[in-house]
């Protein structure tokens, strides 16, 4: 190999390394819109089957119309129902935080076990002293809101722009599928589309998979709250469902709201139960529940389940939570196409049968003998022989 011919491979490489480095470079500047798009993606393939269904009964623009419209419309009236509750009961919260603290040090007086660590602590007399400052920090509450309301304008923003490119995609049907098929060579055609019909089952399993899960969740939420006679227990059972929709973040909030409520029923038994119940079932949820939920959803192993969520959350947040399962699962899918397409070129050859390797292998056609490895056949013998 001349010096010259070294240079070259150094140079292809050294400039392919570059490449692939500016295309990640690139790829990380542009993650937000790219994060739009993909969720834009997936919520289309969730919402095509509804609108599939409607569509053989009404104009597909109207099927569309109504999917969305529904989409919106349920979670936005439960919260029309809860917010103003919740307000409510806060404001209340706060004008009776010195009288709550009260009776939080009564009931520590009772108990001489946290009358003994009140004491080493003074736990309650910091709890009182907060409580008296808490009416004035209102105002400092009220500064806070600016940072939240800029943050909820950028997530209206970036929910109005995936909704729109989510009814694009569901309005065109079939075409970018179709489009994206036959830009292949031809006789992969079958074989992408097999594919891409994979991938969508896994989102739609994914779907009624988080549904399911959403559904346990507000059924337990339901037990618990009747059990302890909070007031409005299926509405809150409803929104801890909605939220637990959220990946991440949404049990948590969902937790909180029924917290808030709960100081108001039985203060403060029922809500260190909830508080502690809280916790429980989370754990469990994001350990047992999800885990072997989406395993029969998605078909898909729940260590997958829970690794693709961890490392989904912390490399894009909510969103790589979100799209976490399905994206294994598409990877799944699309792995199995290529194992078969790999196996049909011959490359990776198939087990051999069962017959085969309980021992038939050796004895030759008829019950003849087959030569042994590596000779040309006994003299006389009818089996032909070995190729040169």
């Amino acid at each position: 190999m001349t010096s010259r011919s070294i240079s070259a491979i150094v140079l292809r490489a050294v400039l392919v390394v570059l490449a692939v480095v500016g295309t990640l470079w690139l790829l990380w500047l542009v993650r937000g819109p790219l994060s739009w798009i993909v969720l834009a993606i997936f919520l289309a393939v969730a919402l095509s089957g509804p609108v599939n269904v409607l569509a053989r009964r009404m104009p597909r623009a109207l099927a569309i119309l109504l999917t969305y419209l529904a989409m919106l419309a349920i979670p936005a009236g439960i919260l029309a129902i809860i917010v103003p509750t919740v307000v409510r009961e806060s404001r209340g919260l706060v004008d009776n935080a010195p009288q709550y603290a009260a009776d939080i040090q009564e009931w520590v007086q009772q108990n001489q076990t946290l009358r003994n660590l009140d004491e080493d602590f003074q736990i309650t007399q910091a709890l009182t002293d907060q409580a008296r400052t808490l009416p004035g920090r209102a105002g400092d509450a009220a500064a806070a809101l600016g940072d939240v309301g800029l943050g909820i304008v950028n997530s209206a923003f970036a929910a109005i722009t995936i909704l729109i490119l989510s009814v694009f995609l569901v309005s065109s049907g079939g075409q970018w599928l179709r489009w994206l098929i036959n830009q292949g060579p031809p006789r992969h055609a079958p074989r992408l589309q097999r594919a891409l019909q994979g991938v969508f089952t896994a989102v739609g399993g994914y779907v009624i998979g988080a549904l399911a899960q959403a559904t346990v969740a507000g059924i337990t939420t339901w037990i618990v709250l009747v059990i302890l006679g909070v007031p409005n227990a299926a509405a809150l059972a409803v929104v801890v469902g909605l939220f637990d929709l959220i990946p991440l973040v949404g049990a948590t909030i969902a937790s909180v709201i029924v917290g808030v409520v709960t100081l108001f029923n039985d203060f403060p038994t029922d809500t260190i139960i909830w508080t502690v119940w809280a916790i429980f079932y989370q754990q469990v949820e994001n350990t047992v529940i999800q885990p072997q939920i989406q395993k029969r959803a998605v078909d898909v192993h729940p260590f997958v389940v829970l690794v693709a969520v961890l490392f989904g959350s912390s490399l894009f947040g909510i969103a790589g939570a979100l799209l976490a399962v399905p994206f294994a699962a598409s990877i799944q899918v699309i792995v199995r196409e290529w194992w078969r397409y790999r196996r049909e070129l011959g490359r990776v050859p198939p087990r051999p049968p069962a017959s085969l390797q309980m021992g038939e292998a050796e004895e030759g056609v008829g019950g003849r003998d087959l030569p042994a490895p590596g000779t040309q056949g006994a003299p006389g013998s009818t089996a032909p022989p070995a190729p040169a």
